[in-house]
């Protein structure tokens, strides 16, 4: 909510979280006490962190605001965030609407890191997969489509392409003795997430081609859909967001929709309250599919960007193969 980190809170909230890490020493797993010399970067999601980990492997010290399963429409900054924001050198956001707390939380903090938009550079989506400037048939409020920008970017690798470029470039100006080094993980990445892309449009070939359309808790899979043919043709919650609210019309309107393209699964979020999707599952006797849509996992299954893609892409397909 805007306005959260006035005077005497934003004072209160640094004060507490200076004594919880004097209180408790080394932070080291949130890195509140980075290593000398090193660039402090702090990062929205777990996303942008492992890339930046491809990249400046432990050159730098990376502080992850949305940590591994956590859903980043629900996300509230904790008093350790407000003190990394502060220290933080460098601060990657994914933009288009992601991080609705950011601005709170950069004026609570009174950081003077520069922040970098990770996404620069790609076209963004609207809420129903319209990319915006493409035509004029996407919304008749040119201010209808900036609000609904699709921040879910990260489901194309081609994007995770322009992400890695940014922040390379962003590492190379903040510490150029290491731009050498940053290039050629640059390289070796880029290849990565090429030989991904090749591997995924193979993968889609197994799909059915009248059974390539994706019915998931909320839009999320549109940059996914758009790169590889598949169309997404209903939602749980019509929305960008898992905080949005959904009616009894739109669910029976979802319905018809999954018996009309005789859709064969559901695909919700591993954090996503199934009871909603479920109810349409029932009814329409389609199966419930987990997918990781909003961070990476602790380890296993989903824990880089690499296997993240790899798991939801061989779920997809198996579902509707």
């Amino acid at each position: 909510m805007k306005g959260i980190w006035n005077g005497v809170f934003r004072l209160g909230l640094y004060l507490i979280a200076v004594f919880l890490v004097s209180a408790c020493g080394r932070q080291t797993d949130v890195n509140l006490t980075p290593q000398e010399g090193k660039t402090r970067i702090v990062v929205t999601t777990t996303f942008i962190g492992d890339v930046v980990k491809n990249i400046a492997e432990d050159r730098v010290d990376v502080y992850a605001l949305l940590t591994a399963g956590q859903n980043p429409h629900s996300y509230q900054p904790a008093p350790k965030d407000l003190v990394a924001v502060s220290e933080a050198d460098l601060i990657l956001v994914n933009g288009f609407g992601l991080e609705d707390f950011l601005e709170d939380l950069l004026s609570g903090s009174d950081t003077k890191a520069k922040v970098i938009v990770v996404s620069e550079g790609i076209a963004p989506l609207m809420m129903g997969g319209h990319i915006i400037g493409e035509d004029d048939h996407g919304s008749e409020d040119p201010l209808e489509a900036v609000l609904g920008q699709d921040p879910h970017v990260w489901f194309d690798p081609n994007n995770i392409l322009v992400w890695a470029e940014n922040i390379t470039i962003a590492l190379a100006e903040e510490d150029p003795e290491n731009e050498a080094f940053y290039q050629g993980n640059l390289d070796k990445f880029q290849k990565q997430l090429m030989e991904l892309d090749v591997w995924i449009r193979e993968q889609i070939e197994i799909i059915p081609e009248d059974q390539r359309e994706l019915v998931t808790d909320h839009f999320t899979l549109g940059y996914f859909g758009n790169e590889y043919g598949l169309a997404q043709i209903g939602t749980v919650i019509p929305a960008l967001t898992t905080e949005a609210q959904t009616s009894g019309m739109e669910l029976a309107e979802l319905i018809n929709t999954i018996r009309e393209y005789q859709t064969k699964a559901i695909f919700i979020g591993a954090d996503f309250d199934p009871n909603l999707a479920q109810r349409v599952a029932d009814e329409t006797g389609v199966e419930l599919v987990t997918l990781y849509f909003g961070s990476l996992t602790d380890g296993e299954p989903a824990g880089t960007y690499l296997s993240f893609m790899q798991y939801n892409v061989s779920a997809i397909v198996e579902a509707l193969r």
